[in-house]
């Protein structure tokens, strides 16, 4: 993906945000299960995913570029974990509250 180093500029771009948000969390996971429980890891994607976004990610400091910052670090979440989720398991089948017997 990458031919060199990461580095702030890679950042600016949504894959690097991506590629950084799955490393930092996938890295730190551990960490967040034992002290908070399995089902903080995505809210803290989510934080780590909206402090990469509004500091590296181009645009406005007024309402409307803040919330479309927002909106990218929700994007930047969601990819990343189902980005991990295709890597780890490609071929992982869901099962729902309602399968389960």
């Amino acid at each position: 993906m990458f031919d060199s180093f990461m580095d702030a500029n890679a950042l600016t771009t949504f894959g690097g945000l991506v590629t950084a948000v799955m490393l930092i969390v996938q890295f730190s996971k551990e960490f967040i299960k034992l002290k908070f429980g399995d089902s903080y890891v995505r809210v803290f994607s989510l934080l780590v995913a909206l402090v990469l976004t509004f500091v590296f990610a181009p645009g406005e400091w007024n309402i409307p570029g803040i919330a479309l910052k927002v909106i990218n670090g929700i994007m930047v979440s969601i990819a990343s974990g189902g980005a991990y989720e295709i890597i780890t398991d490609p071929k992982a089948q869901k099962v729902f509250k309602d399968q389960i017997k």
